[in-house]
């Protein structure tokens, strides 16, 4: 894989070389690894954790893509949203992305609820195909905590009242992630 991986990046077929592993699955086994950079021009699939993150009040925390993003450059997205690493656990990797997104220590989204997957994506992107497991959990955070992203990845955070985060979801300013994820989050919440 690694050799696959290099001669795609030789050809000029990996946009963006990341430095990062990602599992190569196959039958709900990791069976190898490959470099990040290669899973969407070949079409593997990867994992990802989303967090939304809601207030006492009843907001939603979301996060505005920073502009250099690869991928959905400026558009709003989940508080936190990223891929699973090789040999990384689900709840691991949720528990990086909050720090890395948002600032969020592992005691602060504790109360969170389990991850669970509800989609797989299926589509053509710029970069080649996007065969991604949606994975997905909901906390609400104290009060007193504000997230802050920390890796440069987020340009804004916003705490935003339903009504507001339905209208920018009808109006696609959302990742198409962050709708699927948002969209299963705010019927939970209103059927419970």
């Amino acid at each position: 894989m690694a050799q696959m991986a290099l001669a795609l990046r030789s050809a000029g077929c990996i946009p963006k070389w990341r430095g990062e592993l990602l599992d190569v699955w196959c039958d709900n086994n990791a069976i190898a690894a490959i470099e990040r950079g290669a899973v969407r021009p070949l079409g593997l699939l990867t994992r990802a954790v989303h967090l939304n993150a809601w207030s006492r009040t009843g907001k939603l925390w979301v996060a505005r893509r920073a502009l250099d993003k690869a991928t959905d450059p400026g558009m709003w997205d989940t508080l936190v949203g990223g891929l699973v690493g090789r040999g990384e656990s689900d709840d691991l990797a949720l528990e990086r992305e909050s720090a890395e997104e948002a600032g969020l220590s592992e005691a602060q989204i504790q109360g969170r609820e389990p991850i669970q997957s509800i989609y797989r994506m299926r589509r053509r992107v710029p970069e080649g195909f996007q065969y991604e497991e949606v994975l997905t959990s909901d906390c609400v955070l104290a009060d007193d905590v504000k997230p802050k992203n920390q890796d440069g990845e987020v340009m804004e955070i916003a705490c935003l009242p339903t009504a507001d985060i339905e209208a920018m979801l009808l109006a696609g300013e959302f990742t198409v992630e962050a709708s699927i994820v948002i969209a299963q989050s705010l019927l939970a919440r209103q059927s419970s």
